[in-house]
């Protein structure tokens, strides 16, 4: 299976300026993801889809493909991961007729990766024909069956999940609710045909790689930053 790593950074961010080139431990952030890309065997080509030409350059020094800018109406605040995906594989197969089977995206704002966790995402997709994508989740901090929708000041509450069998999931101790996991940025792995068929970045059959909750790291604010920095020199995770 050819296999495309696909790093998505744009110039712009409100929360924490010029965020993907940042230097954390020492190197820019978005270099800790092409590096998890260039170390995990399987991965083919390394590419980094952004608007930036500073990113660009910096993203080829450490390795990373850059073949084509991307427009600036692909690098808004709103865009869709499924706008940007469809961009990069569209362009790559029209200039290049580069069609991979997989596509691993790996957001710069969660840099701590392993390789063990890499080759179980590429495994899984390769033992599981059925499945369209494998996803990392750690535990939910909250349970989401004590959360409510709120139309209004004035206007009942509604709880936001029922369990079958239970009346008021919601007034029971958390250890008789069932078990939630919170889905986080460090590892995507989809079928190429799952995004360019289905307009999906996951389709509906999702395998889970399960991290612990101290390491789902991502940044959007000096405050993550920070921590993202204090915890890369406690562990042995892929670095530049």
């Amino acid at each position: 299976m050819e296999v495309l790593a696909l790093i998505p950074a744009r110039g712009g961010s409100k929360g924490l300026p010029n965020k993907n080139i940042l230097p954390l431990g020492g190197h820019p952030l978005i270099a800790w993801s092409i590096a998890a890309a260039k170390a995990t065997p399987g991965i083919g080509r390394v590419v980094v889809s952004t608007d930036s030409p500073e990113i660009a350059r910096i993203s080829r020094e450490y390795g990373a493909e850059t073949p084509f800018l991307r427009p600036a109406d692909l690098a808004g605040d709103f865009t869709t991961d499924l706008e940007t995906f469809v961009h990069a594989l569209n362009w790559l197969d029209s200039e290049e007729g580069y069609n991979p089977d997989l596509v691993f995206q790996l957001r710069p704002t969660s840099p701590i990766r392993f390789l063990t966790e890499m080759q179980t995402c590429l495994r899984l997709l390769r033992e599981h024909p059925e499945a369209q994508s494998v996803r990392t989740v750690t535990p939910s901090p909250v349970t989401p069956y004590k959360m409510w929708l709120v139309d209004g000041p004035d206007q009942p509450m509604r709880p936001l999940l029922s369990v079958p069998g239970m009346a008021e999931p919601y007034n029971m101790p958390r250890q008789k609710l069932p078990a939630t996991w919170w889905q986080t940025g460090t590892y995507d792995l989809i079928r190429t045909e799952v995004i360019r068929k289905q307009g999906s970045m996951s389709g509906s059959c999702i395998l889970p790689v399960c991290i612990e909750n101290h390491l789902a790291i991502d940044i959007d604010d000096l405050n993550s930053f920070n921590r993202a920095e204090a915890l890369i020199s406690q562990i042995d995770c892929i670095r530049p």
